[in-house]
């Protein structure tokens, strides 16, 4: 992991597409602004976590065999 030091309005650029700007320190809390294109998915972590719980339920439920129907194969 990377870890940088950043003061309000600085900003990190990934990959030339993607841009984090601490937008306000308050406390023990910092507001984050992410620049990406449209085709890059941003969540947070906790939503991404539950989207992949739901996802590998959805398959060990069978939604793999459905999915393979589907496809025809």
């Amino acid at each position: 992991m990377l870890a940088l030091s950043r003061k309000k309005n600085e900003a990190i650029v990934i990959n030339n597409n993607i841009e984090i700007t601490i937008l306000e320190v308050k406390g023990e809390q910092v507001k984050v602004g992410i620049a990406a294109p449209k085709e890059v998915p941003v969540y947070r972590k906790e939503v991404y976590l539950q989207i992949q719980s739901a996802n590998k339920e959805a398959v060990d439920a069978g939604g793999m065999d459905a999915l393979k129907d589907l496809l025809g194969q």
